[in-house]
């Protein structure tokens, strides 16, 4: 079984790439965020001509999330319980996360809040998103231990600070800080493995439209895949596709691919 995630910045724009990432790389499954749209501008058609059934859920024209398969699509869920909600003055539960069962695998795929900065509220949001998220994920555990869960997506949070081109220009940002790092940790702590680093190590997911980030090789790896124990096991590769954040309208991320042994 062949799954990834991609924060495609915006579906409409590149569903035509999306696509194509399906084919090139054989994918069962593919978990998208940053989609852009309402649900009823979500581009389904394409999908289902192609082969592939879709759970989406978009709002407006920021977050929005997806999850495209062939391998079935069962017991979709928006949203997680517990997830907080944001926004002045009637909070919401913003597009940012949604599960489906495909193949056998519980997928989320997950837009984690970036947090804009130290000082900012989205700060304070986007560290009890991850908390909350943490206590989630933990109980799903805790009910099965042999469950098969992937929570994939973007995380906004670069763990380590190999995982940025330059840590020094990184100080007092969001992102590197380490209320974030500790909150990914929480992740790990929680029973979850980074299934990607081990096959990508020095790797970047994000580069940035400006300053020329990507031809100056000046990325982040923020963009993740993390399994549960019993599914960990069974992963055999996992990579990057850097050739997809190349030419004309790409995504400023990359596709992370990973592979499960049927």
């Amino acid at each position: 079984m062949r799954i990834a995630t991609w924060n495609v910045n915006s579906i409409r724009s590149r569903v035509d790439r999306a696509l194509g990432v399906l084919e090139r790389h054989d994918l069962d499954v593919l978990a998208l965020q940053e989609t852009k749209c309402k649900d009823v501008q979500f581009p389904l058609d394409r999908f289902t001509e192609a082969g592939y059934e879709v759970a989406f859920h978009g709002l407006d024209q920021w977050n929005g999330v997806a999850i495209v398969s062939r391998v079935g699509i069962e017991d979709v869920q928006i949203g997680f319980d517990g997830m907080p909600h944001w926004g002045e003055p009637d909070p919401v539960a913003e597009a940012r996360a949604i599960g489906a069962t495909c193949g056998g695998v519980r997928i989320w795929s997950l837009y984690i809040p970036n947090g804009r900065a130290l000082d900012n509220p989205h700060y304070a949001y986007k560290l009890d998103w991850l908390a909350s998220l943490r206590d989630t994920a933990a109980g799903w555990l805790a009910d099965d231990p042999q469950a098969q869960i992937c929570l994939m997506g973007d995380w906004n949070v670069a763990p380590r600070d190999e995982d940025v081109w330059d840590p020094g220009f990184f100080e007092g940002k969001t992102h590197v800080s380490g209320p974030e790092r500790a909150a990914f940790q929480a992740m790990i702590d929680a029973g979850y493995d980074d299934v990607v680093r081990p096959h990508t190590e020095g790797q970047y997911t994000y580069w940035d439209y400006t300053q020329l980030r990507f031809p100056k090789k000046q990325g982040m790896r923020i963009d993740f895949a993390l399994a549960s124990p019993a599914l960990a096991t069974r992963v055999t590769a996992a990579a990057i596709d850097r050739e997809e954040r190349k030419g004309k309208g790409a995504s400023d991320h990359a596709p992370v691919l990973v592979v499960i042994e049927d």
